[in-house]
């Protein structure tokens, strides 16, 4: 949920400033009005013709203006760049799998420390899924679909190719180990798995054109640092595996 808090106040704080803008287009608009009014004034009067009649000068009001930003605003959603949309699918299957993996900890014996690990990342990554399909949603764009368990139920296997992502053989050997023997597993594994998704968010960044779009950015960036993170204290994890045998 913590994504979504910071994704909500991110919007809200772009709102904020959407609604400033808008309002110094006004007061910008308004003042080139009594520029150019004062301009015929001054050359009405030095003029040997004696007073002229000056047209009324067009009034844009904060309603018209915010009405024209946020159609603008709504086209821009719809021009989506390739390299944003390959991003939110693939992610959305890659983290599917990163849930599979961690919904074993309770049922094959890991540690507590392991299990306090798969939960954050089930809360995490499901938030993440549910922002990348409600992305895809709006731009009408083919949204997978992820069954409770982790698995993807509608985009076929395309996703088993991606950077990280556990072969048939690596999540058979997860789900047959147990206690000691499947924390070894979830956490090399899981580095593995996480390491890919770094890669992904490098190679969207590397595209030109792509994550010009606000949560596009935010969400890419958020997973690389947070996986990142993870990565880093799930290897002090598996060396003190190795160290208490």
């Amino acid at each position: 949920m913590a994504l979504i808090h910071r994704v909500l106040w991110s919007r809200s704080r772009r709102n904020r400033t959407h609604a400033h803008v808008i309002e110094s287009v006004v007061k910008h608009a308004h003042s080139k009005v009594a520029g150019l009014a004062l301009a015929c004034v001054v050359g009405a009067c030095s003029s040997s013709g004696g007073a002229q009649r000056i047209a009324p000068a067009p009034n844009p009001t904060l309603d018209s203006l915010e009405a024209l930003y946020y159609a603008r605003a709504d086209s821009a959603t719809m021009d989506v760049h390739p390299a944003d949309a390959r991003f939110m699918t693939g992610m959305i299957g890659h983290h599917a799998q990163a849930l599979v993996m961690s919904h074993l900890a309770p049922t094959n014996g890991a540690n507590d420390e392991i299990r306090v690990l798969a939960a954050r990342i089930i809360n995490a990554q499901t938030d993440e899924i549910r922002l990348m399909q409600q992305w895809l949603e709006a731009r009408d764009l083919p949204v997978p679909h992820v069954a409770a368990g982790g698995e993807v139920m509608n985009h076929g296997d395309q996703h088993m190719h991606m950077a990280g992502m556990l072969t048939p053989e690596q999540l058979d050997e997860l789900r047959s180990a147990r206690g000691a023997a499947f924390d070894e597993a979830y956490l090399r594994l899981m580095i593995q798995h996480h390491s890919g998704a770094v890669s992904m968010v490098h190679e969207l960044l590397a595209e030109d054109g792509a994550a010009h779009d606000d949560l596009t950015f935010k969400l890419a960036s958020d997973i690389q640092v947070d996986q990142r993170s993870e990565i880093g204290r799930m290897r002090r994890m598996l060396e003190a595996l190795g160290s208490g045998r």
